[in-house]
């Protein structure tokens, strides 16, 4: 059996991990805000945001590096002069450039008064020439040199190369890959005292070669390790890094270096390894003592059992971080592999595993990373479908599964008919199981129930979905859940642990905070950013919140009473929303400019007063919030009455009394109804021919999002007692092996009426699009009552796209229907939609006995 699940991911999951890269430019904003109001529980968080804010600058710089043109511009910053067949540096680079990218050219040689022009200048990349020979002040005038690549060129000899006086601020500089017979290093190392990364290569390494480099306090040295490199032990000893890398360029280990790197170095990396595991792993359990405590194999390949045995082996040993990556695992197991039950190492990590075998057991290899004696546990970019539950009580502190493929299944095991859930887990305090396959909230609460220690769970980027039948049995000690991007709707609320204090939903299909949530007496954060909120939530359900964050939902015009529900708030973010302004914004307004105050101690409205902003009236959209100015009169009734309609008020009672005792308005109303049924029936009284041919009353179109409401109520008000209409509709009508679009004109030509239910999912549909253009087409055909509008939910026109101009024009020229909210109206509504519709068709095909 395979260990991978080598077949495309749900599309659901494609999507959500789409639509979750629009809000991740958002959570920088938000994660400074949850560092103001709650304290950072794990120590390691502050060590993860050092290490992506460092991610996130290098992939700025590569970003910047690739596709810029060729012409150099007088105010760029950032030159990319890669592959351009040149054979010295360009004589006019701008002043301003500070990003330089030379490398793969013919540049042979450089001269004094190269960078003269270039003081700026803090990255240099002259990789993959011909450079044989620098000049002693070539950066004689670039002091703010920061990172210098030199690599794979022709130098020959590191103890001339004295142009390095004059590189003072260096911290990254790369020399591998260069023509190097020995490692000695020139006095002129000496000078980098802020070097922090450093890579060479040579074929000969001895003792006091790097004696030059002893005061330089390193981060990491990187050694590429050529064919038939000489090792002399001891020669790393005047070294002070806190890493050393070793990769190798050939299939053999120079253990002699190894065990230097393991003496010498607190962090050890070996890269490339293709054989002589046994070796290493005899010299690693020979040693008592080591000075390494962080050791790494990337780019590997291994058999399992070998793996297994290092594994074991480090597991006695004082090592305490153990990280393996881009791993080929070869010849997996059939049966359970024996693992140590005690040992020093906290974590471990795998990254990117890809299996070599087909025929093999997934229990036994799940079973031998779950039954490790960690704290920590990893397992990343790895296609694993399953894993198991650890035999015994596990130390396990830690469980991240990220960028798998994990189901639902996950931790549980069937015997029988029945399905047995993990019971080992009990010292589990942190959960992550982000971009997976899992889809069922509340089976994750039953795999979960027996985690009693459980504080920390993120479940972000999955297909989770909470139907709100089965009831929810999480562990009560759930404080931090992260449930963003995946497809929960507002019954997600019945189903949280309800001593939960930070809770992320952002990025779901959230429409309404339910008044009858579950009592989440403990929560303190709550984020519903990026979702489809209409109005501000009432925090009867969270009586001790202090942050909510709204930001990018479609909230128009937001209820400041219900604010009156959430005593302990301090920060709000409803930024990024359709304001509209209109009465209704006036409170709200009035609540922004009265958190700016400095001696404010209520609400604080977060990025006000920039990111809030007027989409409608059309008069004054993107007008910042703030800025827009909403008179008293024009809002209070009472007080335009007072004065403007005074006056009439008298004349307007008499009038409306003498209306009222004569049943005027009634009559009126039954006469207009009348005139226009006349008037229309005589106007558009179809001819017999024009019925030729049709089948059904109307079609009836829709997104599949509004499939709900089509089912449930559309549809029966029209085809039951009430209506007796026939209905065409796509899941009932459409004939299998015709195309989507013959269906389509064959439903509309034989339908008398196209009615459209209109959303902002409709104008999002592609086939929905087709239909409204095929049924406008026929409104030549049967005049323009053919086309019916029912408006399932507000649509503004600014939210319909271009391509249905045609749509657009209808809306604007005829009256359409609308869905009322209000019960007590729905029934005028059907009585009207039906009546639309009514006609005697003699082409109607006789219902069936159940219909």
């Amino acid at each position: 059996m395979s260990l991978f699940n080598l077949g495309p991911l749900d599309s659901s999951v494609t999507d959500r991990r789409e639509r979750a890269v629009l809000t991740e430019m958002k959570k920088d904003e938000q994660n400074n805000i949850l560092r103001v109001v709650l304290p950072l529980e794990n120590p390691f968080e502050h060590q993860y945001r050092q290490t992506m804010n460092l991610l996130t600058v290098a992939i700025g710089v590569l970003a910047m590096l690739v596709g810029l043109p060729h012409r150099i511009s007088s105010t760029s910053s950032i030159i990319d002069l890669s592959s351009k067949n040149l054979s010295s540096v360009p004589s006019d680079l701008p002043n301003t450039v500070e990003f330089v990218d030379l490398s793969c050219n013919y540049i042979k040689q450089l001269h004094q008064g190269d960078f003269k022009n270039t003081p700026r200048l803090r990255f240099l990349n002259l990789s993959w020439n011909i450079l044989e020979n620098i000049h002693l002040k070539t950066f004689h005038d670039t002091p703010l040199m920061k990172d210098l690549d030199l690599s794979h060129n022709r130098l020959r000899n590191l103890e001339d190369q004295r142009y390095l006086f004059y590189t003072e601020n260096l911290l990254v500089l790369n020399l591998a890959h260069n023509q190097f017979l020995t490692m000695t290093l020139g006095r002129e190392f000496s000078s980098l005292v802020k070097l922090e990364r450093l890579a060479l290569g040579a074929k000969n390494i001895s003792v006091g070669d790097f004696k030059n480099i002893t005061a330089v306090k390193l981060r990491a040295l990187t050694l590429y390790l050529e064919e038939k490199c000489v090792y002399a032990v001891g020669s790393l000893k005047d070294v002070h890094a806190q890493k050393l890398q070793l990769v190798f360029t050939n299939d053999q280990m120079d253990l002699a270096v190894v065990v230097d790197g393991l003496s010498l170095f607190d962090e050890l990396e070996l890269t490339n390894l293709k054989d002589n595991y046994s070796n290493f792993a005899k010299q690693l359990s020979d040693r008592k003592e080591i000075r390494t405590s962080h050791l790494y194999l990337t780019n590997i390949s291994i058999k399992w059992q070998d793996l297994t045995h290092y594994v074991n082996v480090i597991l006695e040993s004082s090592i305490s971080y153990l990280t393996i990556s881009d791993i080929a695992l070869l010849k997996l197991p059939n049966r359970d592999t024996d693992v140590h039950k005690t040992s020093k190492l906290k974590s471990f990590i795998a990254k990117r595993i890809e299996v070599k075998s087909f025929f093999f057991s997934q229990e036994a290899v799940y079973n031998f990373f779950m039954n490790m004696p960690v704290e920590s546990m990893t397992i990343m970019e790895t296609s694993i479908i399953h894993m198991t539950c650890p035999k015994s009580q596990s130390s396990i502190g830690l469980l991240d599964f990220s960028n798998c493929a994990l189901s639902d299944s996950i931790f549980s095991r069937v015997e029988g008919r029945e399905t047995l859930e993990c019971e080992t887990l009990g010292n589990l305090k942190k959960l992550i199981l982000v971009s997976n396959n899992l889809k069922n909230l509340q089976l994750m609460s039953t795999r979960f129930q027996y985690m009693q220690s459980l504080q920390h769970v993120d479940l972000s980027l999955n297909s989770l979905t909470y139907n709100s039948l089965v009831r929810c049995v999480w562990p009560p000690s759930i404080t931090s859940m992260n449930l963003s991007s995946n497809g929960l709707t507002d019954s997600v609320f019945k189903c949280l642990p309800n001593r939960t204090k930070i809770l992320d939903l952002q990025n779901n299909q959230i429409s309404v905070v339910p008044l009858s949530v579950l009592k989440l007496d403990y929560l303190l954060a709550l984020d519903l950013s990026a979702n489809r909120l209409r109005d501000l939530p009432v925090c009867n359900g969270f009586p001790i919140l202090n942050l909510l964050l709204l930001r990018a939902n479609s909230i128009h015009a937001p209820s400041v009473s219900n604010l009156d529900s959430c005593p302990q708030l301090k920060i709000l973010d409803v930024s990024h929303n359709p304001f509209t302004c209109t009465c209704a914004i006036r409170s709200f307004i009035r609540l922004g400019i009265k958190s700016e105050q400095q001696s404010h101690t209520g609400i604080k409205l977060v990025s006000w007063p920039r990111a809030y902003y007027c989409t409608y009236p059309e008069a004054i959209r993107d007008s910042v919030l703030e800025d827009v100015w909403i008179s008293e009169v024009s809002c209070n009734i009472g007080l335009l009455a007072a004065t403007i309609l005074g006056p009439a008020v008298a004349v307007i009672i008499t009038v409306v009394t003498l209306c009222h005792c004569l049943d005027v308005p009634w009559y009126m109303g039954m006469i207009w109804q009348w005139a226009r049924a006349k008037h229309r029936a005589r106007r558009h009284q179809a001819r017999p021919e024009e019925l030729m041919g049709v089948e059904f009353h109307a079609f009836v179109s829709y997104s599949q999002h509004d499939a709900d409401w089509v089912h449930n109520s559309l549809l029966p008000k029209l085809e039951g007692p009430e209506g007796g209409l026939l209905i065409c509709h796509h899941e009932k009508n459409f004939v299998p092996g015709k195309t989507i679009i013959e269906n389509i004109i064959s439903c509309v030509e034989k339908s008398w009426r196209s009615v459209f239910v209109l959303s902002a999912h409709f104008v999002k549909s592609e086939w929905c699009h087709y239909e409204l253009y095929f049924a406008s087409h026929q409104r030549f055909a049967r005049g323009s009552d053919s086309v019916v509008l029912v408006l399932l939910e507000p649509l503004p026109q600014y939210l319909i796209p271009s391509k249905y101009y045609q749509l657009k024009t209808m809306m604007g020229r005829h009256t359409y229907l609308e869905w009322p909210q209000d019960r007590t109206k729905q029934r005028l509504f059907w009585v009207n939609l039906r009546a639309t519709l009514q006609s005697d068709l003699p082409n109607a095909p006789v219902r069936e006995l159940e219909e």
